[in-house]
């Protein structure tokens, strides 16, 4: 059975390159990079090469990269450590409704702690306002939170615009670019973002690896605390290894980053050209101009997404129904409910994402495949519609 895998947003596979460049660290420079002998001394030289190619990769100044164990951690940390540090100031904070959990839950938690949280709304296509993003500015704001690229539907917000409202008040500005990382370019200087969130699966490096951009001068306090890695900055023996394939992972994407959108956005073009042009009732989701160069959001009416993926499974072909992060979930998305899809019509959506491994014949296999679920799907349906169950 052919083997197509179009879940590049849940994950991507480690690349040779940056496993070859991980290998060593496992057990030939196995040193503790914090320690002061000599065995440490190649560790701690791979650690500044990998912050190196990351904080090149998006514009930043090396020791404006803390590494964190994920792309989680560092959201957590971002919003965390400008709340407690900023509490003096104000205790709000603003956000979207199509924020990843990890910045939702910890909003949740900081307004069960004497915060307040304001969530914008977005447009049909998952935008964000910047005309009601600065009308929910108080004085008593400390933060701003929105994500650079949705990682359901792959709409990316104008975060340079939205910096710089919030520049223009004198407040923090994080954005999680889980999304946007490897996939577009990204000038942390010229965007004007106080901080942003990383993770190296995302961009085909390791699992367990993540980093915040945290711009210099900027103060937030710590969210792990122990020992004085990372400039003191996040406790915890460094994951060397995960470190090192993070910035080969990283190198590689800015060497290869346009080859990679072009590759990419060409895919996922072909994608829901052919799918619209086979299939009947399709809708795309999110926006068709400013989109993840790899990302093709579907809903296919009178079905269920979740049959859809069993069957497309049991075919060899690997896609999602939202989120990886809450794929086991039955309640509607989070992200479609918010941009006003119909609940009939969520349950019947697909996220499907290609990647640098992905062919146009993955492609012609995938959509004659879905074609023929879909239709076998429906017809399940209109039968058991018509039996009354």
């Amino acid at each position: 059975m052919r083997q197509v895998y179009l879940d590049y947003s849940a994950t991507t596979p480690v690349k040779k390159e940056v496993l070859d460049a991980m290998l060593p660290y496992f057990s030939e420079f196995y040193g503790n990079p914090s320690s002061l002998y000599a065995i440490a001394g190649e560790p701690k030289e791979a650690l500044a090469k990998a912050r190196k190619q990351v904080a090149d990769l998006i514009g930043a100044g090396e020791k404006e990269i803390t590494f964190t164990s994920c792309g989680t951690e560092a959201d957590n940390w971002a919003v965390m450590g400008a709340a407690d540090a900023l509490k003096n100031k104000g205790n709000h904070i603003i956000t979207t409704k199509i924020e990843h959990h990890a910045m939702l839950h910890s909003c949740e938690f900081l307004e069960k702690h004497g915060y307040e949280v304001t969530y914008l709304d977005v447009d049909s296509e998952g935008l964000v306002d910047p005309a009601a993003l600065e009308a929910a500015i108080t004085d008593k704001t400390i933060l701003i939170s929105i994500m650079f690229v949705n990682n359901e539907v792959g709409t990316v917000e104008p975060i340079k615009e939205l910096a710089a409202i919030a520049k223009k008040h004198n407040i923090l500005f994080h954005t999680d670019a889980v999304q946007a990382l490897g996939n577009m370019e990204i000038d942390v200087k010229e965007l004007g973002v106080d901080m942003m969130s990383m993770s190296a699966h995302k961009i085909y490096g390791p699992k367990g690896i993540g980093a915040l951009y945290i711009r210099k001068g900027v103060r937030i306090s710590n969210y792990m605390h122990g020992g004085a890695q990372e400039n003191k900055k996040r406790a915890g023996t460094e994951n060397t290894a995960g470190i090192v394939g993070f910035g080969k992972a990283a190198e590689l994407a800015r060497i290869h980053l346009q080859e990679h959108i072009q590759h990419t956005s060409s895919l996922r073009d072909y994608l829901i050209q052919q799918v619209q042009e086979q299939i009947d009732h399709v809708y795309v989701n999110g926006s068709r101009e400013h989109r993840h160069p790899g990302n093709a959001n579907l809903t296919f009416e009178f079905i269920e997404g979740e049959a859809m993926l069993l069957y497309l499974d049991m075919n060899g072909i690997a896609v999602s129904t939202g989120s990886a992060c809450s794929s086991a979930s039955l309640t509607p998305s989070h992200v479609l409910s918010a941009m006003g899809v119909p609940v009939e019509r969520i349950h019947g959506t697909l996220r499907l994402t290609v990647g640098d491994m992905t062919t146009k014949e993955d492609i012609d296999y995938v959509v004659s495949t879905l074609k023929n679920v879909v239709n076998k799907l429906r017809e399940i349906s209109s039968v058991s519609s018509k039996k009354g169950w």
